[in-house]
C-alpha cells in the first residue's frame, strides 16, 4: 500500500462519522470513495460531545470495523479528539464548550473500552491533564497521544513529551486568530518540533500557503504530517453539511465555516486536493508531499519510531 494515510477524518463524501445513525451501506460507500481518491487508510475521528454520545460513536465505529471487511481495510482505527480540550474561545474551535472536560483517567479508560482496541489516537490539551497523568496512562496502553486545541505552556508541552506525547494536532488551528507576538502556542510547538510529529491542514484555508511554507521550513521533514480534518462535505463542493449536529457551510472557495462564520469547522478538502495545494501553492515537491501524506503518518501508526521522541 502506498496511498495516502489520513489521521483525522470526521466524515467524507456526504457521511458524517459523528452522526447518530450511519448504515452499513453508507460506510461501504464512503470507503469506496476514499479508495477512489487514493486513500489507503484513515482514522475515523470522533469529536467532543456529551460523554455518553462519544461512547456510542466510538462503539459504533469499532463495531463496523469488526463486522465489515470493506471498512476494516480502509479504517485503521479511531481518533478521539476531545473532550479533554482547552474550553477557551478560539482554542476550543468547533468543539461544544459545554461538553469539554478536564482530562480524567476513568473517562479515558471508558473511551478505550468502548473502542474495543480500535482507538489509536487521542487528542487532548496538556494543560487539562494535570501532571500528564492521562497522557502517560494512554501511552502505556499503546495509544498515540496528541496535543491540540491547546494553549499549553512550554513546560507543560515538555512534561507531556516526557510522558509519551507524540504528536501535535493541526498546528496553526484550534487557537485564536490573534495571539501574543512571541510566546504563543505555535512558537512553543515549533520549538519542540524535533521531538514530536506535527500535523497541518493543507487545504489553503486553515493556514495560508505562505505561512504553511514557513512552518514546514523549520520542521524536521520526518516529523511533518498532513491531515484533511475532513467533514461530510469533503469532495462535494459548496453547500450546507453536518458535523456532529452542527450545520457547516462550505463557501465557493471550498472553506468550511461554522454557522456564525467565526471559525472553520473541519475541512471540505480531499487528500488529492491537498496534494495540489502543497505542490502548486506551497511549492513543495511531489516526493516531499508524499512523505508527509503517506510515509510519516504510516510510521506513526505502525511503528514506535516516535516513542523515544527523537527524529528518525
Amino acid at each position: 500500500m502506498s496511498g495516502y494515510i489520513d489521521l483525522q477524518v470526521n466524515g467524507y463524501a456526504g457521511i458524517d462519522f459523528n452522526a447518530k445513525t450511519i448504515t452499513d451501506q453508507q460506510w461501504i460507500d464512503v470507503c469506496k470513495r476514499l479508495s477512489d481518491d487514493g486513500v489507503d487508510q484513515i482514522l475515523a475521528t470522533v469529536i467532543t460531545a456529551p460523554f455518553p454520545e462519544m461512547i456510542l460513536r466510538v462503539r459504533h465505529i469499532a463495531d463496523v470495523i469488526e463486522r465489515l471487511p470493506e471498512v476494516r481495510e480502509r479504517v485503521a482505527g479511531i481518533h478521539v479528539e476531545g473532550p479533554f480540550l482547552n474550553p477557551e474561545t478560539g482554542y476550543v474551535g468547533a468543539h461544544p464548550v459545554d461538553a469539554v472536560r478536564k482530562a480524567d483517567q476513568s473517562m479515558a479508560e471508558r473511551l478505550l473500552d468502548s473502542g474495543n482496541g480500535h482507538v489509536r489516537l487521542v487528542t487532548l490539551a496538556p494543560e487539562s491533564d494535570s501532571g500528564a497523568e492521562v497522557t502517560r496512562f494512554l501511552t502505556d496502553r499503546g495509544i498515540c497521544v496528541a496535543a491540540g486545541h491547546s494553549n499549553a505552556t512550554l513546560d507543560q508541552l515538555k512534561e507531556s513529551i516526557d510522558n509519551g506525547l507524540k504528536l501535535f494536532t493541526h498546528l496553526g488551528n484550534g487557537c485564536p486568530g490573534e495571539l501574543p507576538r512571541h510566546d504563543n502556542i505555535i512558537q512553543r510547538v515549533l520549538s519542540v518540533a524535533d521531538q514530536i510529529a506535527v500535523s497541518f491542514i493543507a487545504d489553503g484555508h486553515h493556514v495560508p500557503p505562505f505561512a504553511l511554507r514557513n512552518y514546514l521550513d523549520v520542521m524536521p521533514d520526518a516529523n511533518i504530517i498532513i491531515v484533511t480534518d475532513a467533514i461530510s462535505a469533503a469532495g462535494l463542493g459548496p453547500g450546507k453539511f453536518q458535523l456532529a449536529g452542527q450545520t457547516v457551510t462550505v463557501d465557493e472557495d471550498g472553506a468550511a465555516w461554522s454557522a456564525d462564520r467565526t471559525h472553520f469547522a473541519g475541512s471540505a478538502a480531499t487528500m488529492p486536493e491537498m496534494m495540489a495545494v502543497l505542490t502548486d501553492k506551497v511549492g513543495v515537491s511531489v516526493e516531499q508531499a508524499k512523505r508527509w501524506m503517506s510515509d510519516n503518518p504510516r510510521r506513526l501508526l505502525n511503528t514506535t519510531s516516535f516513542n523515544d521522541n527523537t527524529v528518525q
